[in-house]
């Protein structure tokens, strides 16, 4: 455990002892039971409140008595120097001779409730805050497992583990499988006209698009830059041709003053056990460059992409 950890777990022991009420920290059922005995066999009289004054315990007679915390708090039971407990006692029914051996009685015994309270307290504290630890570890490790898989920039799978998924599938023989290389059309311009902010963002916004249309089954991860690739298990082109559509028609419904996301899409199809996933991906972005030159080509492309620069 680290020191500030360490310093934490003082704190809220210090704090937290507040919290607690007298049935929480000791057996309230034995402590009448004592008190009522001393009644009997003494005459000691005795009311039991927690730290608001609320009446827990009541031996003998306190008809019209009302307990004052603040101003005449009787004997106080502390946990981590916090008053937890009230006991107001009354000595008019113990004879001269017994008194004050019931007033070192129940002091002693006072002492032994405070005593019994701290271990009672710092063992359920100490429950709480391991719970707490052991839910906190848990949450780190899927937190670094998380961190090891995805992308940080755009939550996708990242190349390397994508590079193993892609093994994991070949492994499977999954077929048929649409493999899709996704490209960002003019990631560069933006970089150099809008800096590395919007450059970044134009990237999330692709990559929100792309997971937005997908569909639980698919497998997307960044391989570069502005590269992204798309596996489709067990699909013979329905759905990656209308994943692909749709995507790019996403793009161009973007409204921004700064972007204007468009991304270049290669889709072909793994139809055999023996073909590579990795030369896939290569045919691919063949046809994804071929995909490029139509769509930069295509009416308004160029004055869509540079309408940011009407802001300078």
């Amino acid at each position: 455990m680290n020191h500030q950890k360490k310093i934490k777990f003082a704190s809220r022991l210090e704090q937290n002892s507040k919290n607690y009420s007298p049935e929480a920290l000791y057996d309230v059922d034995a402590c009448k039971e004592f008190l009522e005995q001393m009644h009997k066999a003494f005459g000691l009289e005795a009311m039991v409140t927690d730290r608001h004054g609320a009446v827990v315990i009541t031996v003998g007679d306190f008809s019209g008595f009302v307990p004052d915390v603040v101003n005449a708090p009787g004997i106080k039971i502390r946990v981590k120097g916090r008053t937890v407990s009230h006991v107001y006692a009354r000595f008019d029914k113990v004879s001269a001779a017994n008194k004050e051996v019931m007033e070192k009685t129940l002091a002693a015994y006072i002492k032994t409730l405070e005593g019994y309270s701290e271990k009672s307290y710092l063992a359920s504290e100490q429950a709480v805050y391991i719970d707490e630890l052991e839910e906190a570890l848990e949450k780190d490790a899927y937190q670094t497992k998380y961190d090891e898989q995805k992308d940080p920039l755009t939550g996708v799978l990242n190349q390397t583990y994508f590079g193993k998924r892609m093994k994991d599938l070949t492994a499977q023989e999954v077929v048929p499988a649409a493999v899709i290389c996704a490209n960002i059309n003019d990631w560069k311009f933006v970089n150099d006209h809008f800096g590395e902010e919007e450059s970044d963002r134009l990237i999330v916004t692709v990559a929100d698009i792309l997971k937005r249309c997908a569909t639980d089954e698919m497998v997307i991860g960044r391989v570069d830059g502005d590269v992204f690739h798309v596996i489709i298990p067990y699909d013979d082109e329905g759905v990656a041709l209308g994943y692909c559509q749709k995507v790019q028609q996403e793009c161009a419904d973007y409204e921004d003053a700064i972007l204007a996301p468009s991304v270049a899409i290669g889709c072909v199809f793994r139809t055999n056990v023996e073909e590579s996933f990795k030369d896939l991906f290569s045919d691919a972005e063949y046809v994804m460059f071929e995909n490029k030159l139509e769509l930069k080509n295509a009416s308004g492309y160029k004055e869509r992409l540079e309408k940011g620069l009407f802001l300078k």
